[in-house]
């Protein structure tokens, strides 16, 4: 892969930590707007949750992220 900001080649490869209550040490893309619940967490029921692939360039350090599979 190749940096879109600066143009380097290989990117290391990671992930994006959820160190919240109840989480499970990653993070996860979920489909359409942000709609809090009553208590102000996030209204998740029902809707597909992608885990995030992230990438960092070691040269400028820009991250790239990918919602590829479901979670």
């Amino acid at each position: 892969m190749k940096c879109t900001q600066c143009g380097a080649v290989g990117l290391e490869t990671g992930f994006i930590e959820d160190a919240g209550e109840h989480s499970r040490g990653f993070a996860r893309w979920i489909s359409g707007p942000l709609e809090k619940g009553i208590l102000g967490g996030a209204k998740r029921m029902g809707r597909p949750r992608w885990q995030i692939d992230a990438y960092r360039c070691a040269g400028c350090g820009h991250l790239e992220l990918f919602a590829h599979h479901p979670a």
